[in-house]
């Protein structure tokens, strides 16, 4: 049986501030690294950098000279982060990347949101892969930086993700995005696996 096809979007604008307010956020050389093993590694097709900022895409099209040349030093270096860095790909927009996966697949994906203050929520990962098994849609799973989404996105969305709960007695939840990517990605195929058998 064919797996349903996930893809992750790493948005960095607009995204809220500590104060609400629409921003952009930097692209890091960790979340571009870690984010793209995490995505090879839970079987994703591909994981988007969203960012319309010009000097931001020149810094990701440096990296990814160095990472995703079939002939280049990042290839002889490290294979293995070769083939996780081989996943990424650079969109303006959100938009953008679910236009580019409709493209890919021959249909539009699913698009999914995550956030720590949702007031409600659509259900878990395995209410999402459940909602899915006629269409087997794509999957389009965007996460936000600073203080996440905002709600122009939200608002857009097919599916909001029930949120990442640590210890609530501790008054804490604040994870970093590649924290709470790596746990959706773990929960989303393990669900995806549990509907295939």
């Amino acid at each position: 049986m064919e797996k349903i096809s996930l893809y992750i979007a790493l948005v960095h604008s607009p995204i809220l501030d500590k104060n609400g307010k629409i921003v952009s956020t930097s692209v890091t050389n960790l979340d571009i690294h870690d984010i793209a093993r995490t995505s090879c590694t839970f079987g994703f097709k591909k994981y988007f950098i969203v960012t319309p900022i010009v000097e931001q895409q020149a810094l990701l099209k440096r990296i990814f000279g160095f990472w995703q040349s079939n002939d280049g030093e990042g290839k002889i270096y490290n294979r293995d982060r070769f083939n996780a860095l081989s996943l990424v790909d650079l969109t303006n927009t959100w938009e953008e990347a679910k236009a580019k996966i409709e493209e890919i697949e021959g249909t539009p994906p699913l698009v999914v949101v995550t956030g720590a203050n949702f007031k409600s929520n659509s259900g878990d990962t395995d209410a999402l892969i459940q909602s899915n098994t006629v269409d087997k849609r794509p999957i389009l799973i965007l996460f936000g930086t600073g203080w996440g989404l905002p709600p122009s996105i939200i608002e857009k969305a097919d599916f909001l993700l029930s949120p990442i709960y640590g210890d609530l007695s501790s008054g804490y939840n604040h994870l970093s995005v590649r924290s709470a990517v790596a746990i959706y990605c773990d929960r989303l195929n393990r669900s995806r696996e549990k509907m295939q058998l």
